[in-house]
């Protein structure tokens, strides 16, 4: 059974380790902010989501991973299924995600959990391609 709880200090390094391209100067302070849902199974951290807030009030889901061997199990739904519930709580009324305009999987994904597509910004320098955003109303 998958269990989803806010991120601690004490799963900094963890973090650091498997989100690396956030660094952990970076992780230390999401975590800090409340930034982290992890999700464990038998104890085990076997995935996390990381969000932020886009303009300071749209929660923005930047990053969702599960370790290879727990993918299509249902761990990234509760990751976000989790994620969506506190921000619902929090009075928040609208979601936002994205991904690379070539990323098939996970915007099938971001499609099944109720995402629609909204718009894509070019980043050139940044990204090869066009980054593809997506929001769900929640409220």
């Amino acid at each position: 059974m998958v269990e989803v709880a806010s991120a601690s200090q004490a799963d900094i390094d963890w973090l650091a380790r498997e989100d690396a391209s956030a660094g952990k100067a970076w992780v230390s302070r999401c975590v800090a902010l409340g930034e982290y849902l992890i999700a464990k199974e038998g104890g085990e951290i076997v995935g996390f989501l990381r969000f932020s807030r886009f303009w300071g009030r749209v929660p923005y889901m930047e990053m969702i991973r599960v370790l290879p061997g727990y993918r299509r199990s249902g761990v990234g739904t509760a990751l976000f299924f989790a994620w969506e519930a506190a921000m619902r709580g929090e009075g928040a009324r609208l979601l936002m995600t994205s991904s690379e305009c070539d990323e098939s999987r996970p915007q099938d994904w971001h499609r099944r959990n109720g995402f629609t597509e909204t718009g894509a910004v070019e980043l050139p320098g940044l990204q090869s391609v066009p980054e593809v955003f997506f929001i769900k109303r929640i409220g």
